[in-house]
């Protein structure tokens, strides 16, 4: 009696938590789509991503003890105070050993003197992180949310520091 309830239960919870994943996973599908021919390196420098961004120390592949993001490029056209799913202010690479740059995740950023809203900005049901200043990349205060769509990231999707990535 006790399998047969244990079994109707997994057949119930299975299928549900499949559905779960596939329509958190959709929620991604619109900036997946309209960043996927940034693979390319080239098409995302011809699309104004042009700016390897650095920080104080001189370092463009940005890591902490808790893991990588990568070398970042930004559009600076992009920093206008607005966020948009599709329209991500930077792309974050990681860098091959072989000094190939492999498109990994996206980062959308505003600076919070351009943020007329009364509370954080948020994207994919998250809130946006507050990087305070002084920072490790001489800006005023800014939002920044991470969506690692490209490359796993164990920390979760939305976290901003992947252990899987390494300078």
């Amino acid at each position: 009696m006790k399998l047969r309830r244990f079994l109707v239960g997994l057949l119930l919870v299975v299928p549900l938590a499949v559905a779960g994943l596939a329509v958190a996973a959709g929620a991604f599908d619109g900036a997946k789509s309209a960043t996927a021919r940034f693979h390319d390196l080239d098409k995302a420098m011809a699309s104004g991503y042009t700016v390897r961004v650095a920080d104080l120390s001189g370092a463009t592949c940005i890591a902490s003890a808790e893991g990588g993001m990568g070398v970042h490029m930004l559009k600076p056209s992009l920093l206008d105070g607005a966020i948009d799913a599709k329209n991500p202010e930077l792309l974050v690479y990681e860098q091959k050993a072989d000094g190939r740059l492999k498109l990994a995740a996206l980062e959308y950023l505003v600076f919070v003197s351009d943020w007329g809203g009364t509370s954080r900005p948020s994207l994919f049901g998250r809130e946006f992180d507050l990087v305070g200043s002084p920072n490790r990349y001489g800006l005023p205060p800014f939002y920044a949310l991470h969506a690692w769509i490209w490359k796993p990231n164990p920390s979760g999707i939305l976290y901003a520091w992947n252990p899987r990535v390494e300078c």
